[in-house]
């Protein structure tokens, strides 16, 4: 366990999986971690076998008393994350695209005033961004730059992007021993000096979700509030039978999602655009042939003769992985691969940082180039895949565990 970094472990899964070639083993207390480091065996396993490469590892603190065993991104795969996962499937899928496709429209004008006003604050722009987009898409209401500032203490939703980012603390290895060291659960609850933490921790989250969840139901009654995914979720029938605990977790966890993902990829692409003007230029002619020359924006409708842009979305997904070294997955039977035995409850993981990185992978990795999306010659990808997010890379996931937003989080990009 202490062999890995607690934080930005992907340089030091890409030195490893340099050294030990397609798969390394880690052992990391009483579990047993495999990562993967090509994309080969990512779809072989994670992709093809999805039925027993898809479940969880255990999290005392994280899960159970942090989440209530109700943060979807972590359960186990079985009867209630799908049934979740079913729900949400239904509202996030491309069909519903123009749901939310306004949300992104003035959000996306939002940031460009932004950043024309102050573009020295270009990043903050990509925050209130990212995150008014999400809250947009999920609670139907934007965020302004006044209601993160407010004058008495924080508003709930910046208490709501808070404990986000004491979620993705949690997750980090080695964060809370009780997550790896599964023997100290065991303990009578006085010796567990955790309890008190993660019983405060999900206190706030219910707090918070429950606060932005009464607001949306009053919104609606007033006729107020527009069609969003809460709207539709709540009113699905099926939701119902979740749980209210259940069912704020459902709607808490896509904020989780979808602002940092979001905001890392604007971020990395404008770190992109700063190293190598090339491709920036090449964009701009796109977007002045199809909107004309500062004539108009483009819209939603105008992305299939963007091609250009696609490729530039999907390589910034690509080249910085914002989950440097994946999201694991839990083997939930034995299974035998290419000689190799690996018992239930093996922990895999997909080494998003090598693999993205990797030349064998993607010629000349280090280098922002969308034109590899286009070619066939440098990336061997149908270039009539440039608008499905998830061809080419593994930024939004593997197999049955793929992130349901994907659709969202590619058009906000």
């Amino acid at each position: 366990m202490f062999q890995m970094p607690p934080w930005h472990q992907g340089p030091w899964a890409q030195q490893t999986a340099q050294k030990y070639g397609e798969m390394f083993t880690l052992q990391i207390a009483s579990n047993t971690w495999v990562f993967l480091n090509s994309s080969r065996v990512v779809a072989d396993l994670l992709e093809k076998r999805s039925a027993i490469y898809s479940s969880r590892p255990r999290f005392p603190y994280t899960s159970t008393l942090m989440s209530g065993d109700c943060r979807m991104v972590l359960q186990p795969y079985g009867p209630q994350w799908r049934a979740i996962r079913k729900i949400m499937h239904s509202i996030l899928n491309g069909k519903n695209a123009d749901t939310f496709a306004p949300f992104q429209d003035v959000e996306s004008k939002q940031l460009l005033f932004d950043v024309l006003r102050e573009p020295d604050l270009w990043w903050k722009a990509n925050q209130r961004f990212a995150n008014s987009v999400i809250m947009s898409v999920v609670f139907g209401k934007r965020i302004t730059g006044s209601e993160q500032r407010q004058q008495e203490g924080k508003s709930n939703v910046d208490k709501l992007f808070d404990t986000s980012q004491e979620f993705i603390a949690a997750l980090q290895p080695g964060a809370n021993l009780v997550d790896t060291f599964y023997f100290l659960d065991r303990l009578p609850k006085p010796l567990k000096w955790w309890t008190r933490r993660g019983e405060e921790a999900f206190q706030r989250l219910l707090d918070v979700y429950g606060t932005e969840v009464r607001d949306l139901e009053e919104r609606i009654s007033k006729g107020t509030c527009p069609p969003c995914f809460a709207s539709k979720f709540i009113e699905d029938p099926e939701s119902g039978k979740l749980g209210e605990t259940q069912r704020l977790f459902a709607l808490g966890s896509l904020m989780e999602a979808g602002s940092d993902t979001s905001r890392m990829t604007l971020s990395q692409i404008v770190a992109a655009a700063a190293t190598d003007r090339r491709w920036v230029k090449e964009a701009q002619a796109e977007l002045d042939r199809v909107c004309g020359d500062a004539a108009r924006l483009p819209e939603f409708s105008d992305r299939g003769k963007l091609p250009y842009l696609s490729a530039v979305a999907k390589e910034g997904f690509r080249w910085r992985p914002f989950a440097e070294i994946g999201m694991f997955h839990t083997l939930i039977k034995d299974d035998v691969y290419e000689g190799y035995h690996f018992p239930a409850g093996t922990v895999f993981t997909w080494n998003a940082w090598h693999i993205a990185l990797n030349p064998d992978e993607y010629p000349d990795p280090l280098r922002f180039w969308p034109e590899r999306w286009l070619d066939p010659k440098i990336q061997a990808v149908d270039p009539s895949k440039i608008q499905d997010p998830l061809a080419g890379h593994w930024s939004f996931g593997a197999g049955r565990r793929v992130c349901t937003g994907y659709h969202v989080g590619d058009s906000n990009v």
